[in-house]
């Protein structure tokens, strides 16, 4: 029997547009880099995820200023403010999902459980506010530094030093650990209201509780309206008024090294209600405390209710554009102007647990997955190997094809989609080499049993085909609908899982129509496979043919001769 005429009889073009794929794959990787050989080995590289190389995973919980359970919709601006802040900080390949109704799951490669918790989990609110009263922190001794100068829109022309106002010399409690008395402070103690000078007494910044010490509830350190106590990474302690210019009035900031120091600066710029609002209030704490470098003439640029610096005024700045110094490196001040710019997360979070990878274990991680992808691969291959004989070259060879077309799925999605490779991904590859196996098996049963009704293998093989084609296309569509549901309602390694299997079903179903069909077909003309050889896998005894097509033909039955009606009388 003659194969019927059909496309998938032309094995030449299957093969071309597989090879074409390929081709395609490997210019998308190389990129511009293609006429220089020496820099491919940059862009082939698998992008590792978190577990498979090291970094830190901080579980998060969300508290709204109320205390209840935040919304939908202050989780996901949550997320996409985490989001920038991570990948405005050149950090690749990270993760931040929501894990139930008020948690979120950071999971940052390469990076120490400190930085990534500052980088994620700050509110941002920066606020600046007026400095009514300083002093050191009687628990703590720890010296006062001398505050550093703000930058200001323009020199100051007749710039005259005046001694600062004198605290106020109103009696206070016998000293104790933990409270300060008046004739510590320094500033102006009639500014501030009765129940804020009894918090600054009670402040102790030495407790880094101090916010739950003095009774500031969730945020409540962050609110423009009120007068604030609080302290900074010295452990110096402030009176701070009320807040006339918010972080929300800011357009950009970023960081820049800082002339006159070894220092870091952050530059802010302002919009045009900041620019007012900035202007006014240094405008009038230069003209009424005249360039004093203390309280009241000192500005406290406050960071989610800790004060980051506090420098006086020199000038007024009047331009809408200012800098924020303080002990800031590199670092600090990118992470600081990478927080202002994208702006303030609408939450607060309590850390609820920090996991770190370290790079033995990534490592350690990273082999134990390989060796369990290659000894997979090996049994199938000896299973195959085992029952099938020589069809077993051709399923090898597709597996082949199939891994080339994952790892250059794999790298390209790095490249261009910031994909991680995880011990779960890991974990689908392992599984899709059983899904791809199971497609040559459909598909060499189907040939078998056509071979068994006793066809020749050309005919056999585009007859198996065709019954074999439907039931890999329905179990791969399986496969690849539980891995996209999989995927769109799983969270953290469970959706590298689900994405690296249906991205393998894809793969599979390109494979067996462009290799292993075709490849199957070329076979069939030669003689080896053609004629059944014992070790091809197709030998028509073995397999119990009805009707072996390797035999010689039948000869043809004898017709008794028809005699005449006058020969018979």
């Amino acid at each position: 029997m003659a194969p019927p005429g059909s496309k998938s009889s032309r094995p030449g073009r299957a093969l071309a547009v597989l090879a074409g794929l390929i081709v395609v794959l490997l210019l998308a990787i190389a990129g511009g880099d293609l006429a220089s050989p020496g820099n491919w080995s940059q862009h082939f590289r698998v992008r590792l995820g978190l577990d498979l190389t090291s970094g830190t995973t901080v579980a998060l919980q969300a508290v709204t200023p109320r205390g209840g359970t935040p919304t939908a919709t202050e989780m996901q601006q949550a997320i996409q403010i985490m989001n920038n802040r991570v990948n405005g900080a050149g950090v690749t390949e990270a993760q931040v999902e929501q894990q139930g109704k008020d948690i979120i799951n950071v999971s940052v490669p390469g990076q120490s459980a400190e930085k990534v918790v500052n980088l994620v989990s700050r509110t941002a609110e920066l606020l600046f506010r007026q400095v009514l009263l300083q002093a050191p922190n009687k628990s703590s001794a720890a010296p006062s530094p001398s505050p550093s100068p703000s930058a200001s829109a323009s020199p100051s022309s007749s710039a005259k030093a005046s001694a600062s106002p004198s605290a106020s010399a109103s009696p206070s409690p016998s000293p104790t650990s933990g409270t300060t008395t008046w004739q510590q402070a320094t500033g102006d103690a009639a500014l501030v209201s009765a129940p804020v000078k009894a918090l600054f007494n009670k402040l102790d910044c030495s407790n880094k509780d101090w916010r739950k010490l003095v009774g500031y509830g969730n945020g409540q350190y962050d609110n423009p309206k009120i007068q604030i106590v609080s302290c900074d990474a010295a452990g110096n302690k402030y009176v701070l008024d009320k807040s006339k210019v918010l972080g929300t009035m800011i357009t950009s900031a970023g960081a820049q090294p800082n002339q006159t120091g070894n220092d870091w600066l952050v530059s802010i710029n302002f919009n045009g209600a900041g620019t007012k609002a900035f202007g006014d209030l240094t405008t009038m704490m230069y003209d009424k405390y005249h360039q004093s470098p203390q309280p009241p003439d000192l500005l406290g640029v406050v960071l989610d209710g800790t004060v980051v610096s506090a420098p006086y005024i020199q000038s007024p700045t009047v331009g809408g554009n200012s800098q924020i110094s303080g002990s800031f490196n590199q670092t600090t001040a990118t992470e600081l102007a990478n927080q202002l710019s994208y702006g303030k997360l609408p939450l607060s979070f309590r850390q609820q647990s920090v996991q770190s990878i370290s790079p033995e274990l990534g490592r350690d991680q990273l082999a134990a997955g390989l060796l369990a992808g290659a000894l997979g691969l090996l049994l199938v291959v000896f299973y195959l190997l085992l029952y099938y004989r020589g069809l077993a070259v051709i399923a090898v060879f597709s597996l082949v094809i199939s891994a080339l077309l994952t790892y250059l799925s794999v790298v390209l999605l790095g490249k261009y989609q910031g994909f991680a490779l995880s011990l779960a991904g890991i974990a689908g590859l392992i599984v899709a080499i059983g899904i791809t196996a199971d497609s040559f098996v459909v598909y060499f049963e189907r040939l078998r049993d056509e071979v068994r009704e006793g066809r020749s293998l050309r005919a056999a093989v585009e007859r198996g085909w065709g019954r074999a084609r439907r039931t890999i296309l329905v179990s791969d569509t399986v496969s690849f609908l539980a891995a996209a549901l999989l995927y769109y309602f799983a969270i953290g390694g469970v959706r590298g899982f689900a994405f690296t299997l249906g991205l393998t079903t894809l793969i599979d179903v390109v494979v067996v129509f462009t290799f292993t069909k075709p490849m199957m077909t070329l076979l069939a003309r030669t003689k080896f496979y053609g004629q059944g050889h014992p070790l091809s896998g197709l030998d028509p005894k073995r397999l119990g043919a009805r009707a072996p097509w390797r035999a010689s033909p039948r000869p043809a039955a004898r017709v008794p001769a028809r005699t005449s009606p006058a020969k018979e009388a």
